[in-house]
C-alpha cells in the first residue's frame, strides 16, 4: 500500500495533493507534516528538471514513458524516496520502480531515469530493482523494464557491479515464470546489455537507442576503428543484422505501444493461461478464408507473401510480428484464433524461397520456446525447401543454430498444429513442427510436396548415370530427365505418402485451413503438461 509520502509525492503534475490543500486553506483534521510537503516539492522539481533535460534530447521522461504504458492513473509507485535525502534535497535513486495495469492487468516495471545521475546504477537502484522483481515473481505478473543508463555507477565501484550480478540472478529466476520485456530507451552499455539480453522480448528506437558491451571510444582505443554510436549498437543494427532486437519502433511511443500490444498475447505467468477475447465469426471472415485457394501459385517455384495466408487464418487479419526484421525466410508472431492467442510460425517463399538458415531458424526456435513458456499453442506454417547451403553456412554453425529449433519443437508441450501449404523438404521437414518431431496434428494441402529432397533433386541424384549414359548415346537428355522428375513427384513427392504412413492427419482445402486448425485447438484444449524424466534439465544447443 502506497504511504501518505508516496501519495503525495506523485500527485499529478507534481502538485501537493488534495491532503495538503486542505490543511493550508482551513486548517483540516490531518495536517501534514513539514517533510511530507518537502517531498512533494522535491518530486515536482525532479520532473521538471527530468523534463529539461530529456526533452531537449528528444526524449521523454521516464514518468511520461509510464503514462505511455499504463492505463490512466494505474500506476502505483513503490520506494519513492528510497536512495535519497528528503531534508538535503535529493528526490531519490536512479529508477522508478511501480506497477500499473494494461489492459486491465497488473504488470510491474522499472523505469531508468537519465536525468538522475544519467540513470547510472548504485547500490539504491539494484535494491529497488531487486526488490520489484521479488515482489513480481511472488504476485506472479509480468516485468517491464525500461531502459536509459549510463552503466553501473563508477563513484561505487564493485558495490554497483554487484547490483547488476543480483538483477542477472533475479532476471533468470523470473525467466519463463512470468513475461519479461525490455524497452531501451536510451543508452545500454557494458555489462548493463546483459539485463535485456536476458528477458524475453528487447524493443529498440530508431533514434537514442543503443546497446553494446563496448563503446565506440572503447573500440577505437582497442581495435583502431572508427564506428558511430548507431552503427555499433543502434536499435535498425540489433533489429536487422545481430538479431538481438524483437522491434523496431519509429519513437519511443511506438516502441511502449509494441510493449502494451504483445501483453496483451501472453498470460500474466507460467502458472495461468492467456487472456481470451471476444470473438464472433462474420461472413466476411468466411470469405476471407476463401481466399486461401488463390494465394500459393501452382508453379512450386514461384514465390508468394505468407502474410497474406496468415492474415486469412487468424481473427479479423490481425498479426503481430517479432523480429521481422531479422531472419526474414521466417515469420513469427503472435494472433488470435477465435479470441485465443496463439503463436504463428512460418517459413517466407518471398524471401529465399522460405529457406532456412543460421539466422531463421535462431529466430523460430527463440520464439516457439517463449511460446512453450506461457501456455501459448503453436501453429506452424511450412513452406520450405530445404536449410540454406553453403560453407558461410556451415561456418556460421548451422549444425548448431539449426539444432536448436529441433530442441524446441521436441520439448514443447502446448498444443503444436502444423500444416503444409506447398513443399517440405529433407531435414527441414522434420524440424518444422512434423509429427515425428512432436507435433499434436499435422495437415497438408492437396498440392504440398513432402519429400527427402526436390523432384529435379533427387533425379540429378539417383538417375545420374542414366541421364550420363543417354547424353552419350546423344538422346534428348531434358526430355528424360522431365520424365523421370514427372515419375518420381507421382511415387515419392506426392503427400500422400504421408499421409498413408500416419505422418500426415488429413489432406485438407485451403479454404479448410482456418477451420482445421480452430477444431484442433478445441481437441487439444485439455492437453496438460507432462515430466516424463527426473532430470533436472535439457543441455540445450547454445
Amino acid at each position: 500500500m502506497t504511504d501518505v509520502l508516496d501519495t503525495v509525492a506523485v500527485s499529478p503534475a507534481g502538485s501537493r495533493g488534495p491532503q495538503a490543500s486542505a490543511a493550508e486553506s482551513n486548517g483540516g483534521e490531518q495536517p501534514l507534516r513539514t517533510a511530507v510537503v518537502r517531498a512533494a516539492e522535491l518530486a515536482r522539481d525532479a520532473e521538471d528538471h527530468a523534463r529539461e533535460r530529456q526533452h531537449a534530447k528528444g526524449k521523454k521522461t521516464a514518468r511520461e514513458r509510464l503514462d505511455l504504458l499504463f492505463d490512466t492513473g494505474s500506476f502505483e509507485e513503490i520506494g519513492r524516496f528510497q536512495g535519497g535525502n528528503i531534508q538535503g534535497g535529493n528526490a531519490g535513486a536512479a529508477v522508478i520502480t511501480g506497477f500499473g495495469l494494461v489492459y486491465g492487468r497488473k504488470v510491474a516495471v522499472y523505469a531508468q531515469d537519465f536525468s538522475v545521475k544519467g540513470g547510472t546504477l548504485g547500490t539504491a537502484e539494484g535494491e529497488k530493482i531487486c526488490r520489484l522483481m521479488d515482489m513480481a515473481i511472488d504476485l506472479k505478473v509480468p516485468v517491464v523494464a525500461i531502459v536509459d543508463s549510463g552503466g553501473a555507477r563508477i563513484q561505487q565501484g564493485v558495490a554497483a557491479l554487484t547490483q547488476y550480478g543480483r538483477i542477472f540472478r533475479k532476471t533468470c529466476e523470473a525467466s519463463g515464470f512470468v513475461p519479461q520485456i525490455s524497452l531501451i530507451l536510451g543508452p545500454c552499455a557494458g555489462g548493463a546489455v546483459y539485463c535485456p539480453a536476458l528477458t524475453d522480448l528487447i524493443i529498440m528506437t530508431r533514434e537514442n537507442s543503443n546497446m553494446f558491451v563496448t563503446g565506440p571510444d572503447v573500440v577505437k582505443a582497442a581495435t583502431g576503428e572508427t564506428i558511430s554510436m548507431a552503427d555499433l549498437g543502434g536499435g535498425l543494427v540489433h533489429n536487422t543484422v545481430s538479431g538481438v532486437a524483437h522491434y523496431l519502433g519509429e519513437d519511443e511511443s511506438d516502441a511502449i505501444d509494441y510493449a502494451r500490444t504483445v501483453l496483451a498475447y501472453l498470460p500474466s505467468s507460467a502458472d495461468s493461461q492467456p487472456p481470451t477475447y471476444a470473438y464472433a465469426a462474420t461472413r466476411a471472415e468466411r470469405d476471407t478464408a476463401k481466399r486461401l485457394a488463390t494465394i500459393v501459385p501452382d508453379n512450386d517455384r514461384q514465390p508468394y507473401d505468407m502474410l497474406d495466408v496468415i492474415r486469412c487464418i487468424v481473427d479479423y487479419g490481425e498479426f503481430v510480428q517479432v523480429q521481422e526484421l531479422f531472419g526474414a525466410s521466417a515469420v513469427v508472431g503472435f494472433a488470435c484464433i477465435e479470441g485465443k492467442p496463439v503463436g504463428i510460425v512460418a517459413n517466407q517463399p518471398n524471401v529465399r524461397a522460405g529457406i532456412l538458415d543460421v539466422n531463421s531458424s535462431e529466430k523460430v526456435a527463440r520464439f516457439v520456446r517463449l511460446c512453450d513458456a506461457f501456455n501459448l499453442p503453436v501453429i506452424t506454417l511450412v513452406d520450405v525447401p530445404g536449410y540454406k547451403p553453403g560453407s558461410d553456412q556451415e561456418h556460421a554453425g548451422i549444425i548448431r543454430r539449426g539444432a536448436k529449433v529441433i530442441y524446441a519443437y521436441a520439448n514443447a508441450q502446448v498444443p503444436l498444429i502444423t500444416v503444409v501449404l506447398r513443399k517440405a523438404f529433407g531435414g527441414a521437414y522434420i524440424v518444422m513442427g512434423s509429427k515425428a518431431i512432436g507435433a499434436d496434428f499435422n495437415f497438408a494441402w492437396p498440392s504440398s510436396q513432402i519429400a527427402v529432397l526436390g523432384a529435379a533433386g533427387a533425379v540429378n541424384i539417383i538417375h545420374r548415370h542414366d541421364l550420363n549414359k543417354a547424353k552419350a548415346a546423344g538422346q534428348d537428355v531434358e526430355a528424360l530427365r522431365a520424365k523421370y522428375i514427372k515419375d518420381y513427384e507421382t511415387s515419392t513427392v506426392n503427400a500422400n505418402l504421408s499421409l498413408e504412413i500416419g505422418q500426415i492427419d488429413a489432406m485438407i482445402d485451403p479454404e479448410q485451413t482456418r477451420e482445421v486448425i480452430v477444431q484442433s485447438l478445441a481437441t487439444l484444449a485439455t492437453k496438460r503438461r507432462v515430466k516424463r524424466t527426473t532430470k533436472h534439465h535439457g543441455n540445450q544447443p547454445l
